[in-house]
């Protein structure tokens, strides 16, 4: 498979990751907006009979009528750059509601709902990693690839062990990342600290310190770009 983009695919490319950031930038906006009581102006959520309509469905609409006519119609400039926009709004849309898609159920506004930014965070990441070429390492003979592959998929099952799957992630496409995690300090409550840091031991307290310090900092980033939780979701 070549993973080399050629000019107009790149643009494309650009158009489609412009699409989606904005459109989920928008929509956080949007439903910030919502909550202040300084804009009662500002429209709210769409309701139809009593049923609540998430902009998740407009945006599954969306990918769904524009991904159709690219793989139906082949279309050329300027089509295929309007409708990589349609699809990036598209994505937008259903990406801010991942949590929903992974609760099955409006925590929104409740912590889990950080879920959403996080996934839009990686989903921003890993096409800007292709349209930087950061795929392109994957080239050569196949044993070349393999052996490739096969390393980066242990160091991500080390750094998926340490209970740092958003970073494993990361890790595949910018290996020093993942070199980097990999080594360092699990977080406690990870597959790896249960079986290796022994209870009471300075390595598990470092552990939860740093995890605790970088939770926290996380957050508020978090925090900064969704809008902070403010519904607690009952514990089942």
């Amino acid at each position: 498979m070549d993973l080399n983009l050629d000019s107009s695919d790149h643009r494309a490319g650009l158009i489609l990751l412009g699409g989606f950031l904005a459109s989920f930038l928008f929509i956080r906006l949007s439903t910030r907006l919502m909550r202040s009581p300084r804009v009662p102006w500002w429209p709210g959520s769409v309701k139809t009979g009593g049923i609540h309509i998430h902009h998740m469905v407009f945006g599954i609409i969306g990918m769904m009528i524009t991904g159709f006519l690219v793989i139906a119609t082949t279309p050329s400039s300027p089509w295929i750059e309007i409708l990589a926009a349609l699809f990036g709004i598209g994505m937008g849309l259903t990406v801010d509601e991942f949590a929903l898609w992974l609760y099955v159920e409006d925590v929104y506004w409740a912590k889990e709902g950080r879920a959403s930014t996080d996934a839009a965070i990686v989903c921003a990441a890993f096409a800007a990693l292709v349209l930087l070429g950061g795929l392109n390492a994957f080239k050569g003979s196949l044993p070349a690839v393999l052996l490739i592959v096969a390393e980066s998929l242990v160091w991500s099952a080390i750094i998926v062990a340490k209970g740092k799957a958003r970073l494993a992630v990361i890790g595949l496409f910018i290996p020093p990342v993942g070199w980097t995690v990999a080594i360092r300090l699990a977080r406690p409550n990870s597959w790896w600290a249960r079986r290796r840091y022994q209870l009471g031991s300075k390595k598990l307290l470092r552990a939860t310190k740093r995890a605790d310090a970088w939770d926290a900092r996380r957050d508020r980033w978090l925090d900064r770009i969704g809008g902070a939780p403010s519904i607690d979701r009952p514990r089942e």
